[in-house]
Order: structure tokens, then C-alpha cells, then sequence
């Protein structure tokens, strides 16, 4: 699902430069939980901004699903992520005038779906995730982890091959993280392609692969556990273009 061959990412500030990428290499297979992490500032959150597409790099090659993401142009580039990717970040990012359909369908609206069809399949993915009887609520009518279940349903709607979460727990207590994890999880076990970045060993521990970065490197790579789970094979939502 991941190839990343010799990544390299600098910031340049006035006469400073620093590397925050260093010659990174990574493969990551179809329906993988991996979990990225490290301690502070070590480079963890640049490495999924990268490999995701949404930074650029200043050498190396990263492919999703067999395509090239550093030979796109940033349309085709952001036309990919909008077609393959789902982001689920820390700060939620919900639209708080907008009910928790409107926040789940508007992606895949501006992605050019029909608008019943986006509809339905916002509708179906909430229900997948637990909030079924939540379709007409705003985020400020929900607790932290119902809109954390929001933005993960927001990801997933559009069906998408990899999904990235950066640090998708850490506004959570530890209750409600650990229920959000468990929802991670079973979409995992179902056949989901997952790249997590957290600096909770508790968090990462449920990975089924822990790599761990410090000062732009890849300096650890371990199996947590044994792949599980068959391919993830949820009713096709409307697709983008479609009538």
C-alpha cells in the first residue's frame, strides 16, 4: 500500500537549515495497523505529512497504491488523497453550525459526489460508527468522543485505501480513548490499512506494527503481532463524479 524510498524533508529558516526527514525507508503492506512513534519534535507528525502527500519532500520517492505521489502535480496530488486517504487528527476540525451528516458528507461533496448518494453513505458510516442516533446533532450537542467518532467517520465515508490518524486520542480521556482505539481496531481487523502517530505506548502497543523515529530517522522496527482480519469490504459509497 506504501513504499518510501530514501525520504528527505528540510526546513530552511533565514541561514538555518534543518532536516527533519533523514533518508527515511518504509514499506507498509495493504490492511497494516502501524503505529509511529517517538518522542517530541523526533519528526513524527512531518513523516505522515509527507508520506501522505499533503508536504512536499526534498528528495526520495513515496508511492500509495502503486502511484508515484511525488511525480503529481499538487491538483492530481490532492485529487489522490481525496480518492485514497482519510485524516483523522487530534483536533477535531468539525464544522460546529454543521449537523454531524453535513460535517461527514461535505468531503465527499467537494470531491464532486451527488449529493443523495453522499448523503447516504455519510449517513451509513456514522451508523457504522456508533452514531447512528446522532445525525442531526451539531459538535457542540457531542461529547469528545463522539466527535472524535465523527472525524473518524468523516475519513472513512469516502471508502478510502489508507487512512492517517495523528494522534487521534490525545483530547481524550483515558476511557474514551481507549474507545475510540477499540473502534480503531475492529475497522482494522476488518481489512482498514491504518497509520498512527501517538506518544502513548499504551496507544501504540495496539498496533500490529510499532515503528519509532527520533531526529528524522527510523531508528527502531518491531511486530507487535501477527497480521489479522480480511479484506475491508463496506457498501460502496457514491463515488466521487457520479451521478
Amino acid at each position: 500500500m506504501l513504499v518510501a524510498v530514501g525520504v528527505r524533508k528540510i526546513y530552511r529558516t533565514g541561514a538555518e537549515t534543518v532536516t527533519a526527514l533523514d533518508e527515511i525507508d518504509l514499506v507498509v503492506p495493504a490492511g497494516e495497523f502501524l503505529a509511529v512513534m517517538g518522542p517530541s519534535g523526533s519528526g513524527k507528525t512531518t513523516l505522515l505529512n509527507c508520506l501522505s502527500g499533503l508536504d512536499d519532500i526534498d528528495n526520495g520517492r513515496i508511492e500509495v497504491d502503486g502511484e508515484d505521489l511525488t511525480a503529481m502535480s499538487d491538483g492530481r496530488r490532492t485529487a489522490h488523497r481525496a480518492r485514497n486517504m482519510g485524516f483523522i487528527f487530534q483536533a477535531f476540525n468539525l464544522i460546529p453550525v454543521f449537523t454531524t451528516t453535513e460535517n461527514v458528507e461535505l468531503p465527499l461533496l467537494l470531491a464532486g459526489a451527488n449529493p443523495r448518494k453522499a448523503r447516504a453513505a455519510a449517513e451509513r458510516t456514522l451508523d457504522r460508527v456508533g452514531l447512528g442516533h446522532r445525525l442531526n446533532h451539531r459538535p457542540p450537542e457531542l461529547s469528545g468522543g463522539e466527535q472524535q467518532r465523527v472525524t473518524i467517520a468523516r475519513a472513512l465515508a469516502g471508502q478510502p485505501k489508507i487512512v492517517w490518524a495523528d494522534e487521534p486520542t490525545g483530547n481524550l480521556d483515558t476511557e474514551t480513548a481507549g474507545q475510540v482505539m477499540g473502534l480503531l481496531n475492529e475497522l482494522h481487523r476488518e481489512g482498514l490499512t491504518l497509520i498512527l502517530v501517538t506518544h502513548d505506548r499504551d496507544i501504540g502497543g495496539t498496533a500490529e506494527r510499532r515503528i519509532e523515529v527520533r531526529d528524522g530517522r527510523i531508528v527502531s522496527d518491531v511486530r507487535l503481532r501477527r497480521p489479522t482480519g480480511p479484506p475491508l469490504a463496506p457498501p460502496a459509497p457514491a463515488a466521487p463524479g457520479q451521478p
